[in-house]
């Protein structure tokens, strides 16, 4: 993503030619691009609270707005289903988009004071988030609504940020 230029970019790597789909003025920031199961390009718009898709064989993009003002969506992953499960950096909400639909249904975190960042998922479906102003590392059942967190090794202030899951392993970092 051409976050700070306003388009998604794709690089023929045999070629190096590069095709820019460029997304309206009101979505000025795209961030975090990943693929679901039917090659369709899910990605967050931070600034602009809204998600997109782009469709790469049309070209067809798609931006649909969060429902919580100054939501911030930013990390953004696939489930098993093909549904996007997404952070709102800006509130304490992780929520997911129907890939049909386009509906946003927002999941609220029982601490009032979560920022989730990034998130991951493993093959259960669960959904794992990085909680960078606590210092937690969380996971989310979206089909029993719990949630479990744990504080991260280093704190409060250790900023939970980047996160993946290899196999059922989770990984993340710390920036603070």
């Amino acid at each position: 993503t051409a976050n700070f230029a306003g388009y998604i970019g794709k690089l023929d790597p045999k070629t190096g030619a590069i095709i820019e789909y460029r997304l309206p003025d009101a979505a000025h920031d795209p961030h975090t691009p990943v693929f679901d199961q039917m090659g369709r390009l899910w990605f967050t718009v931070q600034g602009a609270d809204m998600i997109g898709r782009l469709v790469p064989k049309t070209g067809e993009i798609k931006l649909v707005s969060v429902p919580t003002a100054n939501a911030l969506p930013y990390g953004i992953a696939v489930n098993s289903e093909g549904v996007p499960y997404f952070a709102e950096f800006g509130t304490n909400k992780l929520a997911s988009i129907n890939p049909k639909t386009m509906e946003i249904h927002e999941y609220p975190l029982p601490n009032a004071d979560s920022r989730p960042r990034r998130v991951a998922i493993t093959s259960d479906d669960a959904i794992w988030y990085t909680d960078y102003s606590r210092g937690y590392l969380g996971r989310f059942d979206p089909k029993t609504g719990s949630v479990h967190e744990c504080p991260s090794p280093s704190g409060p202030n250790s900023g939970p940020y980047g996160i993946t899951a290899l196999g059922d392993v989770i990984w993340y970092s710390e920036s603070g």
